[in-house]
């Protein structure tokens, strides 16, 4: 039973305590005493205080039950502020820095634009008229050797992505953890965010793999491209006709 309701029974029992002779007559009771008379005993005002007390009670659970909310909703607001003690970043930057350094060990023509315009020109572009025969052998095994690095740097690639599955697999099931177990928004939040962060780490070394990838094979077409233009100029210092065969002298004994 709530304090409200034991308070208007309280009341409701006073009131009917009254005598009923007392609130059905309109004169008050009256003692007498030296000769003068003054009231003792007032039923109707006893009955009005009584409601009044019973109503300055009511007010008074209110603001007790007011005052639990407020405490409560204080409560709240701390949980709701409280942060995550979790954090993923550090796994997550050095995944990232793995992933750079990869990169970065890119061999020959790596991922610089001046450099690939520089070996298109050169290495890639056509084939010499001038150049020896050596010359257009070692420009062969030139290109070679960089498209067989090219596909050593994807293959690294994706070795470097695969190992850092595990460490993604390990962050994802922490965090989600730390998302179902927050006690406030807040916490659930930065929950949220580091998940989000953990994505873009994924999609930074899935765009670093199809980077390398691609490298690797445009390097292998470039190969074959200049290759074809190789063969064409030889095939055509094959074909040009010399100057024929000229007769010298041989001495066969030596006298």
């Amino acid at each position: 039973m709530t304090t409200k309701h034991l308070t208007l029974r309280l009341a409701t029992a006073l009131f009917l305590a009254v005598p009923v002779t007392a609130t059905l007559t309109a004169t008050p009771a009256l003692a007498f005493f030296g000769g003068f008379g003054r009231i003792v005993y007032d039923p109707q005002n006893h009955a009005e205080n009584i409601v009044s007390a019973a109503r300055a009670l009511e007010q008074i659970n209110n603001q007790i039950t007011s005052l639990q909310n407020e405490a409560q909703m204080l409560i709240n607001q701390a949980r709701n502020l409280t942060s995550l003690p979790y954090s993923a970043l550090q796994d997550l930057q050095q995944s990232v820095q793995r992933t750079q350094q990869l990169l970065g060990e890119a061999q020959r023509i790596a991922y610089d634009v001046q450099a690939i315009d520089q070996a298109f020109q050169t290495d890639y572009g056509p084939a010499s008229l001038t150049a020896t025969d050596q010359a257009l052998v070692d420009g062969a095994r030139e290109r070679w050797q960089t498209t067989v690095g090219g596909l050593q740097d994807a293959m690294r690639m994706q070795a470097g992505v695969v190992g850092n599955l595990e460490t993604n697999r390990a962050q994802m099931s922490a965090l989600i953890g730390e998302s179902q177990g927050a006690t406030g928004a807040l916490q659930a939040t930065q929950a949220g965010n580091q998940l989000l962060a953990l994505q873009s780490q994924q999609i930074s070394d899935l765009t670093a793999l199809m980077a390398a990838q691609g490298r690797a094979q445009n390097l292998e077409a470039a190969q074959m491209a200049a290759a074809q233009e190789q063969a064409r100029e030889q095939r055509r210092r094959f074909l040009e006709p010399g100057t024929g065969y000229q007769p010298g002298n041989a001495q066969m004994f030596q006298n």
